[in-house]
């Protein structure tokens, strides 16, 4: 069996916390099954630190792009220089980028102007986007509609919206990621969007360092823990987590094309 943590963050893991080295974390994973992992950037001026400290393991790929809740903070980098990192050949993907109403409604034109400029790299680039959406459904899919995202493709990730916006975002060739959420108690409504995701469409993640799945919520993340949440997504599904497994890796293959997996 073959797992893929679609989305992570590797360096803001905290190794001094776990009181582990970063190669256990690849290890703990590996044990796992989980053999291939995305690296997800939040912001250019982080990239350069993140790509730095994983570069080394085969097994792990990476993303570039500025967080909806850090536009504006890169003191070293613009956004217009997002295509000259993402041209690094293990760069696969560009985000996370999107909307983040919840914390952040001061910045809503700038977090839509980084959104934009996001799409119109990855469609030139050929490279999917990863999406954060919080508090912002109707902007999010308007946004990417306007601006022909269905061209580069990309993922919902971390999804907690509901089937609403999953059927809009279907609509336009992109995958749904899950996260750990779908094992709270109480994600009933995540856990009834799901169910109705087809499969060939769900990719499976951690978001590490946050959002822990049961049995290990309220603990620091890792990629490792990916598992519980194919094994929860399954339940739901009436299906093997081996089948979720096969299934969630050939979704991530088709989208994020150039990854080595």
């Amino acid at each position: 069996m073959q797992l893929i943590d679609s989305h992570c963050h590797l360096d803001r893991i905290d190794l001094e916390k776990e009181q582990i080295e970063f190669e256990q974390l690849i290890t703990n994973a590996a044990a796992a099954d989980v053999k291939h992992l995305l690296c997800v950037a939040i912001s250019m001026d982080q990239f350069p630190s993140m790509f730095e400290k994983a570069k080394a393991y085969n097994n792990v790929s990476f993303s570039c792009g500025v967080h909806p809740l850090h536009v504006g903070e890169d003191k070293d980098f613009k956004l217009e220089q997002l295509a000259q990192l993402a041209s690094e050949p293990r760069v696969v993907a560009i985000g996370e980028t999107g909307l983040d109403y919840y914390y952040s409604k001061d910045t809503v034109k700038q977090q839509q102007h980084s959104f934009e400029h996001h799409i119109d790299v990855a469609n030139t680039m050929d490279k999917p986007l990863i999406v954060h959406t919080r508090d912002a459904r109707k902007d999010t899919i308007d946004i990417l509609k306007s601006n022909q995202a269905d061209k580069c493709q990309g993922v919902l990730h971390c999804f907690t919206e509901n089937w609403e916006m999953a059927k809009a975002a279907l609509d336009i060739n992109f995958y749904i990621s899950i996260s750990g959420i779908v094992t709270f108690k109480n994600a009933v409504e995540l856990q009834e969007v799901v169910k109705k995701i087809p499969l060939d469409r769900l990719l499976v993640e951690t978001d590490s360092p946050y959002l822990a799945p049961m049995p290990h919520r309220g603990k620091q993340n890792q990629p490792a823990y990916v598992k519980h949440v194919a094994e929860f997504i399954a339940g739901l599904k009436g299906v093997s987590v081996e089948e979720v497994a096969e299934v969630t890796t050939n979704n991530f293959k088709q989208l994020f094309k150039t990854a080595k997996v």
